[in-house]
């Protein structure tokens, strides 16, 4: 086979993959145009009289700006707080030589294995008598929830930082605070913004843990969309319309921050 031929076909091959991973936004889409009896006739095809009546709609039922508000408020906090409590960890760890720190390590890497909803009554019974079922409380079992990972993938990335520069700074007369906060840190940027996406995305789109802890005054996005789907009749134009609200914050930040999206992945794939 040439060199064009295969090409030509791994060009084809990936625009129909592309296409396939973006056929449900499609959905999502066109059918939040859609009026309830344009939806049942037909799925697939654009909407013949398209309304912005949905928009309205949801915008009003999610109480858009609250909920958005909280969202961001848990997503960004617990994502900032994971970040530098992981690397932290991962730097005492990875510095550290000693088998107390393997330990302690594998034992991050034994807590990925366990799952949610094995800990989430018992989990929810203790912040409920310590009266954290609220949003500072959602934030710490987030930090819980998120470093195992995290602290793996900072681990790795800790351990090809040479040792010689916190020694040059020690001399200097630098301490912990500052070799991490000056030196490891900023070193390790194309790491964070691995482990920030992994976690933005995950936060974000969280639905059952939210659902035992949060008060429905405090109710992020994905909470409020639920109440679209009742027990006898689910209201699919004004929920898609809902998604499509839920989606856009992602987009905007990805649109915002894809300089250094790029940035720290194409410098990770350099080192």
């Amino acid at each position: 086979m040439s060199k064009r031929v295969r090409n030509w076909s791994l060009g084809i091959v990936g625009l129909v993959l592309g296409l396939l991973w973006l056929f449900p936004f499609y959905l999502i889409l066109t059918n939040s145009f859609k009026t309830p009896k344009g939806i049942f006739s037909s799925v697939i095809n654009l909407p013949l009289h398209g309304t912005l009546a949905n928009y309205t709609q949801a915008f009003q039922a999610l109480d858009f700006i609250r909920s958005l508000f909280h969202s961001l408020l848990i997503t960004i906090v617990s994502v900032a707080l994971i970040c530098i409590a992981s690397a932290m960890a991962a730097y005492a760890i990875q510095r550290n030589h000693s088998k107390v720190s393997n330990v302690i390590l594998m034992l991050f890497v034994a807590a990925m294995l366990i799952p949610f909803q094995s800990v989430m009554i018992p989990l929810t019974t203790i912040f409920g008598k310590a009266q954290m079922l609220n949003i500072p409380g959602l934030v710490l079992m987030y930090l819980g929830f998120g470093t195992s990972l995290s602290i793996f993938l900072y681990q790795g990335a800790v351990a090809g930082i040479p040792e010689a520069l916190d020694e040059a700074a020690t001399l200097e007369g630098a301490g912990f605070g500052r070799i991490f906060f000056t030196i490891i840190l900023p070193m390790l940027n194309p790491m964070t913004v691995t482990v920030a996406i992994l976690n933005i995305v995950w936060i974000w789109n969280d639905y059952l843990l939210p659902s035992l802890v949060l008060p429905q005054n405090s109710y992020t996005i994905p909470l409020q969309t639920f109440f679209f789907f009742g027990q006898f009749t689910k209201q699919w134009n004004l929920a898609l319309a809902g998604l499509m609200f839920g989606i856009l914050p992602v987009i905007v930040f990805y649109f915002f921050a894809q300089r250094w999206i790029i940035k720290g992945v194409t410098a990770g794939s350099v080192k």
